[in-house]
């Protein structure tokens, strides 16, 4: 699923743009863009054509402008999809609570991110491992991790925690994205593929062959009328990792 990596471009461009650092010039025309502008409008692309589909014309088309003189502000593309994720990691709502306890403040941070990728699944398409460090970025980090400090764990289990709590939130959006983009490619709901071909299933599927499956599958099925819930299974899995952190900490403190 993942089509951009980040951190690809030139990263002194890169951390310029992030950063504000390049140099301004001192004359010629009044620029008739700014990077904030093109950022916005990229975004707002992917959003509705998603991250491959994405090109400096298409960002263009939305400007009015020429595709060629985007290139005067952005390098390329590489450049403006690390821009495009350092902007999204601003939408923050807020500071994470502080108040109340490390279990609901984690929770927090990933119903939030849930909600981050809910606006923009293209953010799922781009591989994160190797971060252009803007200030957005910088700054949620630093935020999320207040979510878990003081409670007894070192800094290296701090940031471990906080990467479990993020990579189940991206696990769990992709199943939602999946989701949408099967009943956006087949026209059926859930319930109406199953529905068509649950009579060939009845013929070839032996239930005494597979009776834990049978049982599960049909039970699972029933609670969710489809094959699984990412909702079901964000929350669950949510709740089972913060289970285990609370284990962790609660052995600190033994």
């Amino acid at each position: 699923m993942t089509t951009e990596y980040s951190g690809s471009g030139d990263p002194t461009r890169t951390m310029e743009l992030l950063w504000g650092a390049q140099p301004r010039p001192r004359r010629g025309p009044r620029p008739r863009l700014t990077t904030e502008q093109i950022t916005r409008a990229a975004i707002e692309a992917a959003d509705a054509e998603g991250l491959a589909a994405l090109s400096m014309r298409r960002v263009a088309e939305r400007l009015g402008v020429g595709a060629m003189s985007l290139y005067t502000y952005v390098p390329g593309k590489a450049e403006l999809v690390d821009l495009m994720v350092d902007a999204v990691y601003g939408e923050r709502s807020g500071p994470v609570e502080t108040s109340g306890g490390w279990r609901e403040r984690l929770a927090g941070v990933a119903r939030a991110n849930w909600a981050l990728y809910r606006r923009h699944p293209w953010m799922l398409q781009v591989a994160t491992v190797r971060p252009a460090l803007g200030p957005n970025a910088l700054a949620k980090y630093d935020e999320e991790l207040r979510a878990v400090e003081g409670i007894g764990l070192t800094d290296v289990e701090m940031d471990a925690v906080l990467t479990l709590v993020l990579q189940h939130v991206v696990s769990s959006a992709r199943l939602l994205v999946e989701a949408a983009e099967a009943q956006s490619r087949t026209g059926l709901t859930d319930e109406e593929w199953w529905a068509a071909h649950a009579p060939l299933l009845a013929e070839v599927f032996e239930a005494d062959r597979y009776p834990v499956a049978a049982r599960v599958g049909a039970a699972a099925g029933e609670a969710h009328q489809a094959a699984l819930s990412p909702e079901y299974a964000f929350e669950f899995g949510l709740a089972r990792i913060l289970d285990g952190v609370g284990a962790l900490v609660e052995s600190r403190s033994a």
